[in-house]
């Protein structure tokens, strides 16, 4: 199934609605909850089976997620602002933790995410942000991304997790 294309129509949650998705160390979902597949404008046959991503938005630089990637394999939690695409092409912003799931051997085996509404004042924040590093990504690639991103974390000496959970917090 191609993605939609995206419009400009926002999906809003509502702020007791808690997203709720498993998968295994692929990525790949094999649990998805109602507000989930609501938000996402899908029935639980078009999520369970499929890459995590099928709901990553294009205005979403590759750098956050490779930020992602590298914390959660490496058995860390992560928080992050993300925005994603609805099946009918619309979108949805959510502040997201991700956690890893372990066997009994503290092997990852998974991982298990909870998303909620975004509060609108850190989306006054992060928006700019992530339009400049998807330029830079476009133009100089992700590394200059990710730079920008570091550059503006070390300039207020915060990791991204302690950046994000602050603006959550406005």
């Amino acid at each position: 199934m191609a993605k939609a294309t995206p419009t400009n129509i926002e999906f809003e949650l509502n702020s007791n609605d808690f997203l709720v998705s498993k998968t295994d160390s692929k990525g790949i979902i094999t649990y998805c909850n109602e507000p989930f597949m609501k938000a996402a404008g899908a029935e639980e046959v078009d999520l369970l089976g499929k890459p995590h991503n099928v709901v990553r938005h294009p205005d979403m630089p590759r750098a956050i997620f490779k930020l992602f990637w590298n914390k959660i394999q490496n058995k860390k939690e992560i928080f992050a602002y993300v925005k994603n695409l609805r099946f009918d092409g619309g979108y949805y912003w959510v502040y997201a933790n991700v956690t890893p799931s372990f066997d009994n051997n503290n092997n990852i085996i998974g991982y298990y995410s909870i998303r909620r509404k975004i509060n609108p004042k850190a989306l006054d924040i992060i928006k700019p942000i992530y339009e400049k590093m998807l330029s830079l990504e476009r133009s100089g690639g992700m590394n200059e991304s990710e730079k920008y991103l570091n550059d503006i974390l070390e300039e207020k000496g915060v990791s991204y997790e302690e950046f994000s959970n602050t603006l959550q917090r406005l």
